[in-house]
């Protein structure tokens, strides 16, 4: 099978590899959608592995007993490898699972783990169905397309009468403005980036605003010097994180799913004990609430044509990655058959 490499500085390419065979519960699917997401920083700073993605949708190709899915079934798949009989993965959180399965061990060096390949190997209880009226590109949107901030935002209990404020308009908080339109928030963003804030105009955000034009002062006079209800920062960036915290309103409620390495400054009397923030960490969403994720996808089939702002050819991998450094984009998807 094919599947893509990162060989270097801004290089990629397919690399020939053998197929995945599938063994106990894991089985092989064959990948009809492959969503790009962070792998393009690799691609920049040139770190070279030929194991990239982490999201994808297609149909099951083989599998190596009976179990939940049989062939031809139409799926979605879910990150990482988790044991599956820990407290945390036997009650959905298998995201926060702590036993993962070590991949190389339990294939004895099989292919299997990339998303950005022909083919791939997952145990059957990561497979949600896909529904039969949903595309294959807009089932892949149930990972990190819409599946960070509708985590979130049930964490939340983000509704109707809420003001949300989003920060960090790439293909996260893009699909956090498809979620929180979908819930009837108000939505408020922030990105510096042209063609990201004027697609969260396009998907229903009211405002976008410039981080560095008095975006604090200018939530505060459209919240009436209340604050925001909630928000949810998808940028990862320090100067995010106190901006979300710092506009939020008293008793109010901030969640961060972007990934950061750096120290956010926190001030535990005036931002936690005198303001009342509950602070939330919200990496993916829990499986029970499957079902709701693929009403929002059924219902929101025109923004997520908007979502995927780009499609192409897994032949054309070096382009996508391209694109995808330039910030010009939402959601890019790879058809890895073409």
């Amino acid at each position: 099978m094919k599947k893509v490499g990162i060989e270097g500085e801004r290089k990629a390419a397919l690399v020939e590899v053998p197929d995945p065979v599938p063994r106990q519960d894991w089985v092989v699917v064959e990948v009809k959608a492959a969503p790009m997401c962070t792998e393009y920083k690799g691609f920049v700073a040139g770190d070279r592995t030929v194991h990239l993605g982490h999201e994808a949708a297609g149909v099951v190709a083989a599998v190596a007993q009976p179990g939940r899915v049989q062939v031809g079934d139409r799926v979605a798949v879910m990150p990482q490898y988790p044991c599956g009989v820990c407290e945390l993965c036997i009650c959905g959180d298998y995201i926060h699972c702590e036993s993962v399965v070590d991949f190389d061990t339990f294939t004895e060096g099989g292919e299997g783990r990339a998303t950005m390949a022909q083919y791939l190997l997952k145990p059957d209880w990561l497979l949600p169905a896909i529904p039969a009226e949903v595309s294959f590109e807009h089932g892949g949107m149930a990972c990190c397309g819409l599946g960070p901030s509708f985590g979130a935002f049930e964490r939340m209990g983000l509704h109707t009468f809420h003001t949300v404020l989003i920060t960090g308009l790439g293909p996260v908080g893009l699909g956090a403005v498809i979620n929180a339109r979908y819930r009837g928030a108000r939505v408020l963003a922030v990105d510096s980036h042209p063609w990201r804030a004027a697609r969260a105009l396009d998907l229903g955000a009211e405002e976008v605003l410039d981080p560095g034009d008095g975006a604090r002062e200018r939530l505060r006079e459209l919240t009436g010097g209340r604050g925001v209800d909630r928000a949810l920062d998808c940028s990862g960036a320090v100067a995010a994180h106190r901006l979300c915290i710092d506009a939020t309103r008293r008793r109010g409620q901030v969640a961060f799913v972007g990934e950061c390495g750096e120290d956010t400054p926190l001030r535990v009397s005036p931002d936690m004990i005198r303001k009342g923030l509950t602070l939330v960490g919200s990496w993916h969403y829990n499986l029970r609430h499957m079902e709701g994720i693929w009403k929002v996808v059924r219902d929101s089939s025109a923004a997520l044509d908007r979502l995927i702002s780009h499609t192409f050819p897994m032949s054309r991998v070096q382009e996508a990655f391209e694109l995808q450094a330039t910030g010009a984009c939402a959601k890019v998807v790879l058809d890895p058959w073409a």
